[in-house]
């Protein structure tokens, strides 16, 4: 399996989302940007805004190659003389709805290659509720464990508990959504969270994980577009923006990479909301809806079987 293979996948996937998200908010279009890399590559940038569902998405697709940079190499323990290059393809989205009911939702897969031989999937989708309902909740959990045992019977409760502890803010200390799944280095062969399984078998998972997106998202979208909110539930999806905006900004590696290593600004950013808000020291009323969402905002809830 060449890194062709997996771009063209990925490019595939990209398109398949795209429609599947056009079809369910009725009205949005997504306009594509091309782009190409300082390094060698380029991408597809597809922005959908001020929808019937969605107010601001991006499904992206990256391919990028060139000599590893020094802070990577740091990371990855390449020597500073060491002539490393690399291919790195994926899909990043992020989709930012109207309604305060419809959750926020993420999700990224990707495939990372040394000129040495060495390479790696990674990814993850988590999901973001303005308000926290305990059947979507476990309706998005049962999804991902369904997906993860088709491949593994440790992955779901392997990556569960990896995106509770990445998609944490500490300086909150509360997490960024209820969770899904997270998991990066899965390397071919190899014992550790990729269970030895083949580059191949390993690429099916992660296909399966990118499958599994149009289908869960657009599920959301048709179950609460049309819910009625108030003005007090549009500052309170506002002020979860805001919260968004922190992790993503602040503990992301994913962002904080990209910016560091010179890639494409409006493409790594595509993930913030277009508006958010942060009110002073605020505090929901005691036994409010809004309070009752920051309480599940925590590690380790079993959504899967409770």
């Amino acid at each position: 399996m060449k890194v062709e293979d997996i771009e063209l996948n990925f490019k595939n996937l990209q398109d398949q989302i795209c429609k599947a998200i056009e079809a369910e908010d009725g009205t949005g279009k997504f306009r594509e940007d091309l782009w190409e890399h300082h390094s060698g590559g380029g991408g597809r940038t597809r922005l959908i805004q001020n929808g019937s569902v969605i107010e601001k998405g991006g499904v992206n697709f990256s391919s990028v190659r060139g000599e590893v940079h020094p802070r990577l190499r740091q990371q990855m323990n390449l020597g500073e003389k060491d002539d490393f290059h690399f291919a790195a393809t994926g899909v990043s989205i992020v989709m930012h709805p109207q309604n305060p009911r419809v959750p926020i939702i993420h999700m990224n897969v990707r495939y990372f290659e040394l000129s040495n031989g060495i390479c790696w999937f990674g990814g993850g989708i988590d999901l973001t509720p303005h308000y926290v309902v305990e059947n979507d909740a476990r309706f998005f959990h049962n999804c991902l464990k369904n997906a993860c045992d088709k491949h593994h019977l440790q992955f779901y409760p392997d990556f569960k508990s990896w995106a509770d502890e990445y998609f944490y803010i500490p300086h909150r200390q509360e997490t960024r959504g209820i969770g899904g799944i997270f998991f990066d280095y899965l390397k071919p062969d190899l014992p550790g969270k990729g269970q030895g399984l083949s580059k191949e078998a390993l690429f099916d998972f992660v296909m399966e994980i990118g499958n599994s997106f149009a289908p869960v998202y657009t599920h959301f979208m048709a179950l609460h577009r049309n819910d009625a909110f108030t003005e007090k539930e549009k500052q309170w999806q506002y002020l979860r923006r805001g919260r968004y905006v922190e992790f993503n900004l602040v503990w992301d590696r994913g962002t904080k990479f990209g910016l560091e290593t010179n890639g494409r600004t409006e493409s790594i950013l595509m993930s913030l909301p277009p508006q958010a808000n942060w009110e002073y020291s605020f505090e929901p009323e005691e036994g409010s809806e809004e309070q009752k969402t920051l309480n599940w905002l925590r590690k380790d809830v079993d959504w899967a079987n409770s």
